[in-house]
């Protein structure tokens, strides 16, 4: 059986809750829903649901970086979205982080995301 690693980096906000930014096994990682939060800060960096998604995606990209692993190698991803109005404007900005073959992927509109967020990004990776 493989042992599970928290993942922890000062790339990505340090979790605010009894969660590991994401966990790791001998072949996957698990990263957990990103927010727009800058790291250094700890607040959502804008309103603008694209500035938000760009934060998300590169907070992300710093937990699977730390776990030895990265966007391409991604296999699901799934998307929380406030308002299903703003679902183009973060396609844009979410497809930017992908080349070749993109994870499956789902959308999924919510009532509301912590500290007011209007999108969050959670996904499962392929160690190399």
């Amino acid at each position: 059986m493989s042992e599970i690693k928290a993942i922890k980096t000062t790339g990505a906000p340090a979790a605010f809750g009894p969660f590991s930014q994401g966990v790791k096994t001998d072949t996957l990682v698990f990263a957990t829903g990103q927010l727009p939060l800058d790291p250094a800060t700890g607040e959502v960096v804008s309103d603008d649901v694209q500035e938000q998604t760009r934060q998300v995606m590169n907070n992300l990209k710093a937990v699977l970086a730390e776990a030895g692993c990265s966007m391409d190698r991604v296999l699901k991803a799934t998307v929380f979205i406030t308002s299903m109005d703003d679902f183009t404007k973060m396609n844009e900005v979410y497809a930017e982080y992908f080349s070749g073959t993109f994870p499956a992927r789902s959308c999924i509109e919510v009532s509301g995301l912590a500290k007011g967020a209007k999108v969050e990004v959670e996904a499962i990776a392929l160690l190399p």
